[in-house]
């Protein structure tokens, strides 16, 4: 496919604004995407995002997007427990998909997409594609290369904090800025573990390869949020430990917590015989990697942030739109994506399974796998 691809944004919220609108208007990709369509269900939202970004054609609903014969492919960034039927409708209307975090609430609706779409010819990358970044892979080169020795445990998790209830895209009182936060508090879908320790359990697995069993324990500490000044009562589970079995006796301490940080958002650290990478740090230095002398993070040298991309890494969540971009060079070039949706499923199993071993007290045998490529840094 060398045409440009039309790209339908399914949710005008904070991610469909900072994610894929903010990122997809600029210059530097219209040789390959064009924003055909948008949506949103809240009255006006999605025809102000179009008329601010000049997006083709603005619907209320997620049919019309997908019936729109000029979307190509869809971004879903949508509340989480809307993303399986979502997902569902897209590939019948054979539409590619990137999903955002995370792809869907089970394991078990993450493998019916996945094979839908193979069964309908459709492409899926699923978010957070944290194997991309070049810090990650040294990591994974490092550990599985021995450079710590034989690996004892890791740690990986986030904590919820108020971060959605002050962001700028919800302060206002217009239909781009005044968007409500409350579906991270509620089932399903919410929840620190789904939203936040998503990115670090994506780092802890590409390192380490598939979990083979987890246990937990997990509970509601904050039971009612605020915003506002309306009180929303919480059913999403927002403070649960998770302990993860790697195999050959190496274990994880996992977390997503309403408060607390004992390693870095998204980067788990690890300890072995021979020494210990926390964050990336190698042995207290910092792991070196590609731009890192030019003062660039490890985010803005993706492929699609780097170089003429350069913009993309003063924007907010500039890894978002390189899942997207991904998707577009899959389609557009033929070139599948490290970003894949077996890895998304492995992700979910883990926090499904935390929640049922917390649930019955029972340790949780995982099902699940996947696999990547060997060298991380040429598949990319």
């Amino acid at each position: 496919m060398s045409k440009r691809v039309g790209i339908g944004v399914v949710g005008c919220g904070s991610i469909g604004i900072r994610g894929a609108l903010d990122h997809l208007i600029l210059e530097d990709v219209q040789d390959q995407v064009h924003l055909a369509a948008c949506c949103d269900p809240a009255p006006g939202r999605a025809q102000a995002a179009a008329e601010k970004y000049g997006v083709a054609a603005a619907y209320e609903t997620e049919d019309e997007l997908f019936a729109d014969p000029n979307v190509d492919m869809v971004i879903i960034c949508s509340p989480i427990g809307l993303h399986y039927q979502q997902g569902i409708k897209a590939i019948e209307a054979g539409k590619h998909i990137h999903f955002n975090k995370t792809m869907t609430v089970t394991s078990g609706e993450a493998l019916d997409l996945i094979a839908r779409a193979q069964a309908k010819g459709v492409h899926l990358v699923a978010s957070p594609g944290q194997m991309l970044r070049p810090t990650n892979q040294k990591i994974r080169e490092i550990v599985r290369g021995g450079g710590l020795g034989k690996l004892s445990w890791a740690v990986a998790g986030a904590a919820f904090g108020a971060y959605h209830e002050n962001e700028g895209v919800r302060t206002g009182d217009s239909p781009l800025t005044n968007i409500n936060p409350s579906w991270y508090w509620r089932k399903p879908g919410g929840g620190p573990l789904y939203d936040m320790t998503v990115y670090a359990l994506h780092s802890l697995t590409g390192v380490l390869g598939p979990a083979k069993r987890v246990t937990a324990m997990s509970g509601i500490g904050i039971k009612t949020r605020h915003f506002k000044g309306e009180a929303y009562e919480c059913d999403a589970d927002d403070n649960t430990v998770i302990l993860a079995d790697f195999g050959d006796n190496v274990f994880a301490f996992i977390h997503g917590t309403f408060a607390g940080m004992v390693s870095e958002f998204g980067q788990p650290s690890y300890f072995g015989e021979k020494g210990q990478i926390v964050g990336t740090k190698l042995n207290g230095e910092p792991i070196d990697y590609p731009g890192k002398a030019e003062g660039l993070s490890p985010l803005q040298v993706t492929p699609h942030v780097a170089g003429k991309y350069a913009a993309h890494g003063k924007l907010g969540e500039h890894h978002v739109y390189e899942d997207t971009m991904q998707l577009v060079r899959w389609i557009r070039e033929g070139k599948p994506s490290i970003v894949t949706a077996d890895h998304a499923a492995h992700v979910i199993e883990i926090i499904e399974a935390g929640y049922a071993a917390a649930e019955t007290g029972v340790t949780q045998v995982l099902k699940t796998t996947f696999t990547l490529p060997d060298d991380l840094t040429a598949a990319s």
